[in-house]
């Protein structure tokens, strides 16, 4: 009789099918995401009315995110990597506060644009905020002698996004960005962008308006150049955009549960 006994069969493979998310997206996922935007945290791209100072890149990818992982994903990880980038790259924080919360309404909003029937009706109350913002940014300026034309063509990027995010137009990027045609992809990221991006300077404008009261000679220098730095964004994350979700849907990664790429 033999002590050693050689193992038969075929070999068997253990996979953990568990692990820890937030409304369905992998807190890895997460985490990796938090920290590209960390990174980007360190490159500056302009300046703008919004806080005064140079704004990071990572801007251009916070719509990104809420697509990726979720409202609730994309916003953790826009907050957690803002949040770092505050300590790391404060060349970039303008007001810490308003950047975090800026970044994780932003990602937050685009993950509100669904394509089924769950959660359909969360844009609606997204709206509605949007919309007071709108009225009180507006009201301030013109209670500090900023004439409503200037005002008009001056807010033409926080407008032009809400009207964007109240019609249809909404979910149209939204089954853009899900389709298996990439050029379709890459415009639904730029359109989206353009538009979730607007809503976020508007909220972020609405909050610290009473902090710079910018007059009307200031809200003339800045006109043209809003619109440019809100173009950025956009390209960069139609830029990033086309590509990750062209190499997540080749590798096949675990889609997030909330994901609409």
């Amino acid at each position: 009789m033999s002590f050693f006994i050689t193992p038969q069969g075929q070999e068997r493979e253990i996979k953990t099918l568990g692990s820890a998310s937030l409304d369905g997206t992998p807190l890895d996922y997460i985490v990796v995401m938090a920290a590209v935007v960390t990174v980007l945290a360190f490159i500056p791209f302009s300046i703008t009315i919004g806080s005064g100072g140079v704004f990071p890149l990572s801007q251009g990818i916070f719509p990104l995110l809420g697509w990726l992982l979720g409202p609730f994903g994309g916003a953790a990880a826009s907050g957690i990597g803002t949040l770092i980038g505050v300590f790391l790259a404060p060349h970039t924080a303008g007001i810490p506060l308003v950047s975090i919360f800026g970044a994780m309404i932003t990602s937050f909003a685009a993950g509100s644009m669904v394509l089924g029937k769950k959660r359909k009706y969360w844009w609606f109350g997204l709206a509605i905020i949007f919309i007071i913002c709108l009225f009180v940014y507006s009201s301030l300026a013109m209670k500090n002698g900023v004439s409503l034309p200037i005002i008009i063509v001056g807010s033409f990027i926080d407008w032009s996004a809400l009207i964007l995010f109240i019609l249809p137009t909404r979910t149209l990027f939204a089954r853009w960005i899900n389709s298996s045609n990439l050029r379709l992809v890459g415009l639904g990221l730029f359109l989206g962008s353009w538009m979730i991006a607007g809503l976020s300077h508007l909220i972020k404008c609405a909050i610290v308006y009473p902090i710079y009261n910018w007059p009307e000679a200031t809200w003339l220098f800045l006109t043209p150049i809003m619109p440019l730095e809100n173009l950025v964004r956009a390209l960069v994350g139609a830029f990033i955009g086309v590509r990750v979700i062209a190499g997540l849907r080749a590798i096949g990664l675990m889609k997030p549960k909330e994901a609409i790429y």
